[in-house]
Order: C-alpha cells, then structure tokens, then sequence
C-alpha cells in the first residue's frame, strides 16, 4: 500500500496562469509559499519560506484563475508529481508539482477585476467544498501546453 497526498496552507506570488489544452480542458499554474518559522539555539528567530508549484485542471482551473490572486491565502489538496522535458536548448528538465484536487479559498484577495467569489472547488463531495467539479481526466501530458 502507498499514499501520494499533499496537503498546504500558503499565499500564492502571483496570479494563477491559465492555459487551454488541444482538447479545450483549462489548466492553472500557480506557486505557493509556504513559511517555517523557529528560534535557533541562540534564541534568534529564523524563517524559511519554501515554494510550492500547484497545477489544476478543467473548471476548477477556471475557478482559480477567476477568483485567486498574488497574495491570496489558499488549501491545496492533492498529490505529488514529477514531470520530465525538454526545453529549447534540448536541456533535459524535470519540476514536482501539487496536482490539485481540491482548492480552497481562504483569505485575501481582494485585486481589480476581481471578486471574493466561491470560496472551494473540489472534486470531492466531504461536504466542505459546497460545489461540485467538472474535473476531466479524459486527457493526457501530451495535451498539456507547457
């Protein structure tokens, strides 16, 4: 038995990208900071703000991009993936990222164009989300545009 499952409360720096695959399914990208904060053996405080890459797929992907914003606090659940690529120069690249199925809006956020909105999406039905996903799996990587 085995369990791939990320779970983080954080601030996103910047607004959600979302992008279209061939097939039409929205993918967001954003990154979230996470910070640690602990006094070292001399008593001085000491922080650490470690960076979260997070993508998300179909309405839900939709969702982030309409209502999230740099600054905004969320709850990303989902799982841990690792993604291979090559870049231009023919590099051999590689990124882990949170893949969301669930992305809670928390606090913040407020930004022109922008409104408090829904504060969930998910694809689960725990009953803490209150709507309902449209989440399609029906699509590979290779339509993935990045």
């Amino acid at each position: 038995m085995s369990l791939n499952k990320a779970m983080i409360i954080g601030n996103l720096g910047s607004d959600p990208e979302v992008r279209y695959t061939q097939s039409g399914a929205a993918v967001a990208n954003f990154n979230i900071a996470t910070n640690e904060v602990w006094t070292d053996k001399s008593g001085v405080k000491q922080e650490r703000t470690e960076w979260h890459r997070v993508v998300v797929f179909g309405k839900q992907a939709e969702n982030c991009g309409k209502y999230l914003s740099k600054g905004r606090q969320v709850f990303v659940e989902g799982r841990m993936q690792t993604r291979d690529w090559e870049d231009r120069d023919g590099n051999k690249r590689s990124t882990t990222e949170i893949v969301a199925q669930t992305v809670q809006f928390l606090s913040g956020g407020s930004s022109a164009g922008r409104s408090d909105g829904p504060s969930s999406y998910g694809d689960s039905d725990r009953g803490s989300s209150g709507a309902e996903s449209s989440f399609d799996q029906s699509f590979n990587d290779d339509d993935i545009p990045f």
